[in-house]
């Protein structure tokens, strides 16, 4: 299945790439030889493939800006930097303001690990026009995503099963069939995409857009990671200290937890966000449609899913939803506070018999289209993570941890727990428990933390920034709820964030926005 745990800022895989670590520990991009001088052939960009999201071409933004689309060659091994390449996908809108100000490009990666980055800015453009008057906004497919060496598994009617199995088993046989399925579909991971599995690391990720700050002709990295996205920007700063710009790294990932704590943080993360929702519905003045207290809000909804697994109920035909499914769609629309709507309407029409919103929100979470296409985001997600982490769980681990996870979570405890067993019997061994992004040297980093996250928890941003090092990160707080701060149109924060991209104006450390 695919949940919030693999859909997350994950964690940090063979030989080649542990090599190619300590050769990119050097910072010395000199080795990336000719490909640094490649010259992009810019051109428009076209709708994006299946494995990116599929949908149309991007439209120009409101003031006239237009995309570009190109692509960029990378070593598939960074350890054989001379040898077979990749292309990495790429997407621009140029600055709107004059040449005299403009600093560089802005680098953007809006997480997942999975996501794709020329699908996803195009669509929230607009939100950051106000940077476009001094930087050219850049986006990228991260290999193994989109039309970057895209990681292939399985089928997309084989994927409608995949994420419709009891993602939560409670007797032995259903704990092997979780087994078994996952195994499935590790297996068909090798068979269609063995020669990129190896390669897919978040530090090949980082050494790749090193190389696209040369090749774009920046003297140093701006960028703006988010979610997954903020690992990624550490392991960059980890790798190249002295490369980094301005850096914005919001709903901060903790580098110093392994896949289970990151785990057991997320589904403390959950509960939390779940508890705001059933607060803040009760506590309006017209009758809230779900519950009569915050209590018997979240009462329902176990009531609901424990009656979905005995019996489904009607969903998008032919799939039934599912208590995985509505677990899924009910974890989706906690990512922002503009969903909770949405989770209220859902929740009614699944007490009344349909499940078709919350099984909406849970294709959205998957990435399947309302034509049944799936992109490649869960395939990549569990690729990079599996890439990344060195941890494998078994069953009987996953066993003797869940009182810890029902603890932490009534309702995702045990969703989160078993979401854990993703990468056993993966082809590639992990690279590490979790990432290095110690980056003693580096300008100025600001790190922006959500207390409402629940999918980063506020606590990584102060793990982020004590582990980026002293006089590297400034903190930035946000009092507010959902997955990240920007994006929460919270004038304070994005205030904070512009001034410092756009002047180099950096926030007093600790300050706080509500």
């Amino acid at each position: 299945m695919a949940n919030p745990s693999r859909l997350r800022a994950a964690a940090l895989t063979t030989t080649a790439v542990l090599l190619a670590t300590m050769l990119a520990g050097c910072g010395d991009s000199a080795k990336d030889g000719d490909l640094a001088a490649q010259k992009l052939d810019w051109k428009g960009c076209p709708a994006p493939s299946e494995a990116e999201g599929g949908g149309s071409a991007p439209s120009p933004l409101p003031n006239g800006g237009t995309w570009q689309c190109a692509t960029m060659k990378a070593p598939l091994d960074w350890s054989k930097p001379k040898g077979d390449t990749i292309g990495i996908a790429l997407i621009r809108t140029r600055t709107s303001g004059p040449a005299s100000k403009r600093i560089g490009s802005l680098v953007f990666n809006f997480g997942g690990p999975g996501g794709s980055g020329v699908s996803t800015l195009p669509a929230f453009g607009s939100d950051y026009d106000v940077l476009r008057t001094r930087y050219d906004l850049v986006s990228f497919d991260p290999r193994g995503v989109g039309r970057s060496a895209p990681v292939k598994c399985e089928s997309d009617a084989q994927l409608d099963v995949f994420f419709q199995q009891d993602a939560t088993p409670d007797t032995s046989a259903e704990r092997a069939q979780l087994v078994n399925r996952t195994k499935q579909f590790n297996t068909a991971c090798e068979k269609n995409s063995q020669k990129v599995l190896p390669h897919v690391a978040t530090t090949d990720a980082a050494r790749d857009m090193d190389l696209l700050r040369q090749v774009l002709g920046d003297d140093k990295l701006h960028y703006f990671g988010i979610s997954y996205g903020t690992e990624l920007g550490g392991v960059y700063a980890h790798l190249f200290p002295k490369n980094v710009g301005r850096a914005v790294l919001d709903g901060v990932i903790d580098p110093t937890q392994d896949p289970e704590q990151s785990a057991l943080g997320q589904a403390k993360g959950f509960q939390l966000a779940l508890d705001n929702f059933a607060d803040d519905c009760t506590s309006k003045p017209t009758q809230c449609p779900i519950g009569n207290t915050p209590q018997d809000v979240k009462n329902r909804i176990a009531k609901l899913l424990g009656d979905l697994e005995k019996k489904p109920i009607p969903g998008i035909p032919p799939r039934p939803l599912t208590q995985t499914a509505a677990t899924n769609g009910i974890a989706q629309s906690l990512y922002s506070k503009d969903f909770w709507e949405y989770l209220t309407e859902g929740l009614e029409e699944a007490y009344a018999g349909d499940g078709k919103i919350l099984m909406l929100l849970s294709d959205a979470m998957n990435g399947r289209s309302e034509n049944g296409e799936y992109s490649n985001i869960t395939a990549a997600n569990i690729a990079i993570n599996c890439a990344d982490e060195k941890p494998r769980y078994t069953p009987d681990d996953i066993q003797r941890k869940l009182p810890e996870f029902r603890a932490a979570s009534p309702l995702f405890g045990d969703f989160l727990a078993w979401g854990m067993i993703s990468c056993t019997d993966w082809p590639v061994a992990g690279a590490a428990d979790h990432p290095d992004v110690s980056a003693p040297g580096s300008a100025p980093i600001l790190v922006v933390g959500n207390t409402g996250d629940p999918a980063t928890p506020y606590e990584g941003a102060k793990k982020m920034a004590d582990a980026l090092g002293k006089g590297v990160a400034v903190e930035l707080t946000y009092r507010g709820q959902g997955h990240g701060a920007y994006d929460s149109k919270d004038k304070c924060v994005q205030g904070a964030v512009n001034r410092y991209l756009l002047d180099g104006t950096v926030p007093k450390a600790g300050s706080v926005c509500s």
